[in-house]
């Protein structure tokens, strides 16, 4: 093979094929190790979407997608027809950020094989993933073919760092019905994903040594990512009524940051109660922590509507609203946005300018404009809403023999998975990885706890299950490997 050349460091080096971690989270996890520990500097080009594929025998696509995860996080940064460098808030003159990164477990740069959210080719019950059957793949295809035909000279350029304005606008109207968000289209920043909306968020307000407040149990890629922008990262425990703001605000009273998940808890499927909404206002009013809301399934509740946004509550403009159309639509079309106080539009404006993730493809962003616009948005939510209550009916009937082995299933008022608690002493791991070798999508509890202890249990995703038959299978095969 031929010499790795000086200015790309172990870049190159053969992949391990045969691993059960997919070829793209060893590449992202190789270049975030390089350049977290400065081997691949501030600044520094990275070998082009050909080159390395051919250097590494991959797709190109696995290329891609493993440059687009690290522009969303904020490691790398595209700059058009110049090529893919590393991004300059990584490394070089920030020591913070390395020592949070060498402090903080949840910064460590390879994650935990049992918390891969981005499989190619994800399993049965996989948590997070919509219903693909479902989805209205003709009427998209003739958006699509819309757009595609109409597409002129506007679209072929570099796209707006803030977002298509008429996306803008659509998003701030159907949040506006959907979920109570009063905001206007220059307050709404189109990302590619929910991580470079944090990545956005953090760069826009936060400086490398800020405190962060994350939840425990929580979403994982969030404390990673925080580690990796050079925050200190504090988990706080939830409850059943969710974040535990009392406790949290006396553990990190100098906090800046507090992301929650507020409308369904992830994972444990619980809604911030109104005592507990107002609460954590009021800290961020008198302290002055922002708050990131992550809204990432608020569209699916299943007793009564969905509960409103915690930025319809806020007053003193501290919310930052982020949403995902990963959930609602699907993974693969990689758009997102995050809704801003008025306060902080010129500071998210000059930081969309500058950071890594350089927009999202204009022809997407207007074939979901045409999508909201048209009502279909609103259609196929209300749909998804009556489908997943059925199928997680169907899982919750399947679950109900395992009861008497101790098997407890624990169902939240909406979401799109559902919690399987196993007996005392059980190792939701070792489960999990059984489960795993099956062809089971099942993720364990204590892998989401980061610092905490707790029961164990198991995440089960049930908006794919197409029959009450299925889910009898499925959970056939789930007992099997609790033992």
């Amino acid at each position: 093979m031929a010499s790795v050349p000086p200015d790309r460091p172990a870049t190159s080096r053969p992949l391990d094929a045969p691993a059960r971690t997919p070829l793209q989270a060893q590449i992202v996890a190789r270049f975030t190790a390089l350049i977290t520990s400065g081997r691949l500097p501030a600044g520094a080009r990275v070998p082009s979407l050909r080159t390395l594929a051919t250097e590494l025998g991959v797709a190109r696509g696995t290329v891609q997608a493993a440059y687009d995860r690290l522009v969303g996080e904020g490691l790398l940064e595209a700059r058009g027809p110049a090529g893919t460098f590393v991004a300059a808030v990584t490394t070089g003159s920030a020591p913070a950020r390395t020592q949070a990164l060498r402090a903080s477990p949840s910064a460590a740069p390879d994650a935990d094989p049992l918390l891969d959210l981005d499989a190619p080719h994800p399993p049965a019950l996989r948590m997070g993933l919509p219903a693909l059957d479902a989805f209205p793949r003709k009427l998209w295809s003739r958006l699509v073919g819309r757009q595609a035909r109409a597409m002129g000279t506007a679209a072929l350029l570099k796209p707006e760092p803030a977002g298509l304005p008429r996306l803008r606008e659509a998003i701030a109207v159907h949040l506006h019905r959907a979920r109570g968000v009063a905001a206007q289209a220059g307050q709404v920043f189109i990302v590619p994903g929910y991580e470079a909306g944090l990545a956005l968020t953090v760069a826009a307000l936060l400086r490398a040594g800020d405190t962060a407040v994350v939840e425990c149990p929580g979403f994982p890629p969030t404390p990673r990512l925080l580690g990796r922008l050079g925050l200190q990262v504090v988990h706080a425990p939830v409850d059943g009524e969710g974040l535990q703001v009392g406790p949290v605000r006396q553990q990190a009273p100098g906090a800046r940051l507090v992301v929650v998940t507020p409308t369904h808890q992830s994972p444990g499927g619980m809604a911030l109660t109104l005592a507990r909404r107002r609460a954590l206002l009021d800290w961020a009013a008198h302290d002055g922590p922002w708050i990131v809301e992550d809204d990432y399934d608020g569209e699916y509740h299943f007793r009564g509507p969905p509960l409103p946004a915690l930025k319809s509550l806020d007053r003193d403009g501290r919310v930052i609203h982020a949403g995902t159309f990963s959930k609602v639509l699907f993974p693969g079309l990689r758009l997102a946005y995050v809704v801003v106080p008025p306060a902080c539009v010129p500071a998210f404006e000059a930081a969309a300018r500058t950071t890594a993730h350089g927009g999202c493809p204009s022809l997407t962003q207007a074939v979901v404009a045409d999508f909201i616009e048209q009502g279909h948005l609103g259609r196929h939510v209300r749909r998804m809403r009556t489908l997943y209550a059925q199928r997680r009916a169907w899982l919750a009937e399947a679950l109900a023999p395992l009861a008497p082995r101790g098997v407890r299933t624990v169902l939240g008022d909406g979401g799109m998975h559902l919690l399987i608690e196993l007996p005392a002493g059980s190792d939701d791991r070792a489960c999990a990885r059984r489960a795993q070798a099956a062809g089971l999508g099942v993720l364990p509890l204590s892998a989401w706890r980061g610092q905490g202890t707790g029961p164990p249990a198991l995440l089960a995703g049930f908006t794919n299950i197409t029959s009450a038959t299925v889910a009898r299978q499925l959970v056939e095969g789930l007992g099997v490997a609790i033992g």
